[in-house]
């Protein structure tokens, strides 16, 4: 965002939320001229009454009331015009701004990777990017009805003034208490509604978490617990909304107090002042209306309440934007075949160190399959290819150029992922395949569909390709070849598979091995395995234990090694039949 260059920094150098606000504020589109043009209109029009009134009502004989009583009419009627055009112009402007900042929230979010799901949750994260700026994008609205209701009330005051300076040092009396009243309340209202918003992100991620495991929890009888779980905060929920309508009442009654009262000062005085020939009952009339003018100062409780409101959700979108962005480089891969080194790579999690100083080079063109136990760290090596995660320490290049230098979209086109449990995106299932950096035609779609044996059941599908993906109730098997077609569709230097065949019949991972071995020789293959098969099929297998490489070699020369073996869970005898199932995988 380039309007985070010059905020004031938040956590970790990102924007406070009062700058976000502002940088929201601007972004309200052309309106913004029209609202303020209407807020001094009205504060004009506002101001300009009393005193018209007040004329006509000094000016009781021959012509002159009717003319002023022409004008009043037409100053009510302008009231109404511009406050119709306020009403509008806050929806639009709200509008846009709320568009902006949701975007712009998105689109950072999607810089910093997943790296940010180390820090919130998918609940947590919806939470902030659809309802925290939703508060915050009103924020002009807030600010143009402020200034509708309090520049009245300024004005009102320094009417009073004008009129006799006595009563300005009347109404002047009494408003350093309202203002050390509306202080406290502002600091308590923004607690309160930090303390709220937080408490409802907190039901966002238990509902997310409860959505998306909702097969298991039917399977396991336990859906009444896990409703009970995912809303188990709304006391909390409660409680703090309960502590923001007890303080908002608490200030009212303040205001219903100290305001009435400062108002009677004012028109005691005034009628002192009356009495003494100080003024004119035109001008008494005005200034028990500039008067109550002036008590209008009582609106900025609500204000007050509505900005902690806003303030809160932009400082929950603006620790989002906190998050540091991924550089890239600007640098292109020179001619190469993939040569892939790992050099010295440290990374921690939590707390953790998963790879130790790993050091690791993979031959251009090689298949690789990485093994190892549960925990050892063989995603996350898959991951440090792609800068889907960077190492702590340490650095991984391809064909002699780190990826940090990269260029981000030269990054994208040479490594390539396929995953577990891909995520289909796009509208269409056709979208779904040619997803990715680059855009292949309909008849390179078609040709990756085939590699990854998905198109049969795509062509059986109502509209084939372009069947809508909500439409479709694929199976695990097929969404995982439908996953390894879009990956066929991009394929670039390097192609990285996290375990691609888990969810895949015994047809289908052979079919994919194939083409790994063959059709795709001459491109370096880095393949996360967990099957015995997938590690024998490959060029070399690097086994990766305590954070480091402990071997690399064939798989058959590892066989020898006993606790190689165990990391498949297969009997010795078993790799004497390389196709024969057994428990645990293919040996």
């Amino acid at each position: 965002m380039s309007d985070e260059k010059t905020t004031e920094a938040g956590p970790e150098g990102g924007p406070s939320a009062d700058r976000l606000l502002l940088g929201v504020a601007r972004r309200g589109g052309p309106w913004l001229g029209g609202l303020a043009v209407s807020a001094i209109a009205l504060t004009a029009i506002e101001l300009a009454l009393p005193w018209v009134m007040g004329r006509a009502i000094d000016t009781m004989t021959g012509d002159a009331p009717r003319s002023w009583l022409v004008w009043f009419g037409v100053l009510v009627a302008l009231v109404v015009a511009f406050d119709t055009l306020m009403d509008i112009g806050l929806g639009a402007s709200t509008a846009r701004a709320t568009a902006w900042l949701r975007r712009s929230a998105l689109q950072h979010l999607l810089a910093v990777g997943p790296g940010a799901a180390r820090t919130f949750t998918d609940g947590d994260l919806a939470s902030r990017l659809v309802g925290n700026s939703a508060l915050a994008g009103v924020v002009a609205s807030d600010l143009v009805r402020a200034a509708a209701n309090l520049l009245p009330a300024v004005g009102g005051v320094v009417a009073l003034g004008l009129i006799d300076p006595w009563l300005l040092i009347t109404f002047a009396a009494g408003l350093p208490l309202f203002l050390a009243l509306l202080r406290a309340f502002a600091r308590e209202a923004s607690e309160i509604a930090s303390r709220y918003l937080e408490v409802q992100a907190r039901i966002a991620g238990r509902l997310v978490d409860a959505l998306s495991g909702h097969r298991t929890i039917v399977a396991a009888g336990t859906a009444a617990h896990e409703v009970k779980r995912v809303l188990a905060p709304l006391p909390d929920l409660h409680r703090y909304g309960m502590d923001m309508w007890r303080a908002q009442m608490r200030m009212e009654a303040q205001d219903a107090l100290l305001v009435p009262l400062i108002e009677v000062a004012v028109l005691a005085v005034a009628g002192i002042q009356l009495a003494r020939g100080a003024i004119t009952p035109g001008e008494l009339v005005a200034a028990s209306q500039y008067a109550a003018l002036g008590t209008g100062l009582g609106a900025a409780v609500n204000v007050v309440a509505r900005v902690a409101r806003t303030r809160a959700g932009a400082g929950r979108v603006a620790e989002v934007l906190a998050r540091p962005a991924v550089r890239y480089g600007h640098e292109q891969l020179p001619p190469g075949r993939g040569r892939v080194e790992f050099r010295a790579v440290t990374v921690a999690v939590d707390g953790r160190v998963v790879l130790d100083g790993l050091d690791l080079v993979i031959p251009p063109g090689a298949l690789i399959a990485v093994v190892g136990r549960s925990g050892a760290g063989k995603s996350l090596l898959a991951a440090l290819l792609g800068r889907l995660v960077d190492p702590d320490t340490g650095e991984v290049l391809v064909d002699g150029v780190a990826v940090q230098r990269l260029e981000r979209a030269e990054l994208r086109r040479q490594v390539v992922y396929g995953f577990e449990r891909p995520v289909l995106m796009g509208d269409t299932v056709g979208d779904a395949i040619a997803f990715g950096a680059s855009t292949p035609t309909p008849q390179a779609v078609t040709a990756a569909a085939r590699a990854a044996l998905a198109d049969g059941f795509i062509r059986r599908l109502p509209a084939g390709y372009e069947t809508s993906l909500v439409d479709v109730p694929m199976s695990g098997g097929e969404v995982q070849r439908v996953g390894l077609a879009r990956v066929f569709a991009h394929l670039g230097r390097v192609v990285v598979l996290d375990d691609v065949g888990a969810s895949l019949d015994t047809i289908t991972e052979h079919h994919i091995n194939r083409i790994l071995t063959a059709e795709l020789a001459g491109r370096t293959r880095i393949v996360v395995a967990h099957r015995a098969s997938t590690a024998a099929g490959a060029d070399l297998v690097a086994w990766l234990d305590a954070g480091r490489v402990r071997a690399v070699g064939q798989h058959r020369q590892l066989w020898q090694d006993l606790d190689y073996r165990a990391l498949f869970e297969a009997p010795a005898s078993s790799y004497a039949a390389p196709r024969r199932r057994v428990a645990g995988g293919v040996a």
